[in-house]
């Protein structure tokens, strides 16, 4: 059973053909109207104030979700094309281990990564990263960023 989240408000729902009616297209959020839904291998509840970032197969940003704006200060035009990675400063983890490459190259889920990120401003948050590959033709990332409190 294919299970799918909209990046931008987080809603969940389960789409048995992945078809938006009697049309060959993407299924679309029937909640908030965001274009597309990103599919999950299992269901997937994020924390209230997580942000979602969607990429392409190669790591760049292609859409941000509600809460990343206010996790970081960077609007989605600012990040649109950019490497996930550097351009949202994330760090805390060894190169070899980069989650966001090894997520997408081995397909697997990374799941509760400790990381840091660099705000807008220049500074350094601490927060828990969860990174879906996508199963699609297409490929893909989904990364989920919530912040941690001290």
């Amino acid at each position: 059973m294919p299970y799918f989240i909209c990046p931008n408000c987080k809603q969940r729902s389960v789409d048995i053909d992945r078809k938006e009616g009697l049309y060959d297209e993407a299924v679309a959020c029937h909640h908030c109207g965001f274009g597309f839904l990103f599919e999950l291998m299992d269901d997937y509840y994020p924390a209230p104030d997580a942000g979602f970032v969607v990429c392409d197969k190669e790591g760049r940003i292609l859409a941000i979700g509600r809460g990343v704006f206010e996790l970081t200060g960077w609007n989605e035009g600012d990040l649109i094309g950019v490497d996930v990675v550097q351009g949202l400063g994330l760090a805390g983890f060894d190169e070899e281990k980069n989650p966001a490459k090894l997520a997408l190259e081995w397909g697997v889920r990374r799941l509760n990564e400790p990381l840091e990120l660099k705000t807008r401003s220049g500074r350094t948050k601490p927060v828990k990263a969860d990174f879906f590959p996508a199963y699609d033709d297409d490929g893909g990332l989904l990364v989920a960023l919530t912040p941690q409190r001290a």
